[in-house]
């Protein structure tokens, strides 16, 4: 989705690409949003933000929409919508502000800026992305299993017939 396409609403979740992944934020109105920052996470940071992973605290800001959004594409994104019902706005916007400025623990598998805004809108943490990489690593994983199974059942197969041949 374009940047402009649509004006968020409090309570929304913004989606942030960086590229080799997407930065989280909770917008709370008037252009601002606030969100979960490791050190290294900035608009203009480019890969060393993936160094976030690194990390094991954080800092929640509140920043300009635009300013954490820098030149990368954002969309709003309130994926989890259809399972759980969002908190009510008031709920989600004082929650987010009494998080202000407080160092908090960082995991990007289990506590990162998705699980934090997720947590904000429905009560629950969840992070996609992470949910994504898994079943990525856990796919290559089996096709790498499952190419060596295949290698080892031609090479046991061609090697008994090489052992046929010299039999006789």
């Amino acid at each position: 989705m374009s940047k402009y396409e649509k004006k968020p609403e409090p309570g929304d979740l913004i989606e942030i690409s960086r590229g080799l992944y997407n930065h989280w934020a909770i917008y709370v109105g008037e252009g601002y949003v606030i969100h979960l920052a490791p050190p290294s996470e900035h608009a203009h940071a480019g890969a060393s933000s993936i160094m976030s992973v690194l990390h094991e605290k954080a800092t929640v800001k509140k920043d300009q929409l635009y300013e954490v959004v820098g030149n990368d594409e954002y969309c709003i994104n309130n994926l989890l919508d259809d399972n759980y019902k969002p908190r009510p706005v008031r709920e989600i916007l004082r929650d987010a502000h009494s998080f202000l400025g407080k160092e908090r623990p960082y995991s990007v598998f289990s506590q990162n800026c998705e699980h934090f805004v997720t947590e904000l809108r429905y009560g629950k943490p969840h992070s996609r992305q992470v949910q994504d990489a898994v079943r990525t690593v856990a796919a290559g994983a089996g096709a790498t299993l499952g190419v060596g199974i295949i290698a080892y059942a031609v090479a046991t197969f061609l090697g008994s017939r090489d052992k046929q041949k010299e039999t006789q």
